[in-house]
């Protein structure tokens, strides 16, 4: 008898909640089939068996929370033997159940590599199974229970809507199942995400309760800490990035950008990297214990992401070492892996600076709080249509602009006033006047 044991999904995280089990008591399994969606405080990962048997005993009920290391399925996997107690605290294990002493990682990841590159680069999995190859051809984060294909996503919004998958009719490609195809199953005329015309998206939170879990738990505690553990400092400044929306557009036309999305992201972004070369002191640590600042080699880009399972903040490794068109594909790449909810907990580690654009939401500016370790922030703000004070002097004159507010919140216990703003400052100038850039 195999007690499978949740796996440490590394990145410092110690627990996860079954989400949802893919498999029954009684059920064939064989190896790479999925056995259970968990959800930690990063990521939904889904959990494949290292054995073939049949399912005995599902140990850890859907909505539980549970341990890295506590046993949550038992497969009879022809062993005879009989597994260890369900209730046996995780990092107990003896001798002959961990000879090697070493945590358990998710099944096919093993221990993260050094990094190489913008993202640390995943080991290789175990040679998949013929069964599971199905699943595989359907791309890394679709995959196949029985001869249901769906991705983690869509599983989740199944389970929530009460919809099982088995009986719902694919459209997706290669006969996946699709949002849409899990909303019309259960009789939804429009994306489960928007409101009913007439209501509000908190219409149905009224009167309710929601457990403090995943993605809403860990992003409470980091913020509760940030505060603890910076002395935030904000400043800000409205700037005219005409300019800079003309370059945006000059871009998008350009061959080299042909199969990317440009957007003022991506020169905020340049911009970042540009004046943190000048400003070090932003692109730096405290580290109170051992009673040093710690000065990073890198800029290591933070971008905070509004994702179906709330907010998140995946990294680009060595921004500041990266061309135009080279950061454009991280972002571009970065955006649409965090939407497509397959970010993974390596993808968050190592931020030395966060941007967090809150002008995406109509809102000119804010307040944004300090993203872990790291001792600076810039936020985004809306670009409008504001008139404008042009020229100098005698031909000084109002003209409609585009202009935007930036906020950089820093902390002042290792930054300066003039620090702070002497970064706002070159950031500022890069977007007004792009050209300025050469002089970096």
């Amino acid at each position: 008898m195999f007690a499978f044991k949740l796996p440490d999904p590394g990145e410092g995280l110690t627990e996860a909640e079954i989400t949802q089990w893919l498999v029954s008591e009684g059920d064939e399994v064989r190896i790479n089939d999925v056995l259970v969606e968990i959800e930690t405080a990063k990521s939904l990962v889904e959990l494949p068996s290292p054995v073939s048997g049949t399912v005995r005993r599902l140990v850890v009920s859907v909505g539980e929370t549970v341990d890295v290391g506590t046993p949550i399925i038992e497969i009879d996997d022809g062993s005879g033997d009989a597994p260890e107690p369900a209730a046996q605290p995780a990092g107990t294990d003896d001798a002959e159940s961990e000879p090697d002493d070493q945590p358990q990682h998710l099944v096919g990841s093993g221990p993260l590599p050094e990094p190489t590159s913008r993202r640390r680069p995943a080991t290789q999995a175990p040679a998949p199974q013929p069964e599971a190859q199905a699943a595989e051809q359907q791309g890394p984060i679709t995959t196949a229970v029985g001869k249901v294909l769906a991705k983690p996503l869509v599983r989740r919004l199944a389970r929530d809507l009460g919809v099982k998958l088995g009986s719902v009719r694919p459209t997706g490609p290669n006969g996946t199942v699709s949002r849409e195809d899990v909303e019309a199953a259960a009789g939804l005329g429009q994306s489960a995400m928007a409101a009913p015309a007439g209501r509000s998206t908190s219409d149905s939170l009224v009167g309710h309760t929601a457990p403090i879990r995943g993605v809403r738990k860990a992003t409470a505690q980091n913020v509760a800490a940030s505060v603890a553990k910076h002395v935030h400092v904000t400043e800000f400044n409205t700037i005219d990035v005409s300019a800079m929306r003309s370059l945006v557009d000059r871009l998008k036309a350009r061959r080299e950008f042909r199969d990317l999305h440009v957007s003022p992201l991506l020169i905020h972004a340049k911009a970042v990297c540009l004046a943190l070369a000048r400003h070090p002191e932003l692109n730096a640590s405290w580290d109170a214990d051992a009673g040093q600042i710690i000065y990073h080699d890198d800029v290591n880009l933070g971008i905070a992401a509004a994702t179906p399972r709330g907010l998140l903040v995946p990294v680009i490794n060595g921004a500041d070492k990266m061309n135009l068109v080279e950061l454009c594909r991280a972002i571009n790449e970065l955006v649409v892996t965090a939407r497509e909810g397959r970010l993974q907990p390596a993808d968050y580690s190592g931020g030395t600076f966060s941007i967090t654009n809150v002008g995406v939401f109509g809102i000119d500016t804010g307040t944004p709080i300090i993203n872990g370790d790291e001792s600076a922030i810039l936020a985004m703000g809306a670009i409008k249509r504001r008139p404008w004070v042009v020229g100098s002097g005698d031909h000084e004159r109002i003209e409609p602009r585009w202009v935007t507010t930036l906020a950089v919140s820093f902390d002042h216990q290792l930054i300066d006033g003039e620090q702070g703003s002497q970064f706002l400052a070159d950031v500022s100038t890069v977007l007004s006047e792009p050209e300025l850039a050469l002089l970096f």
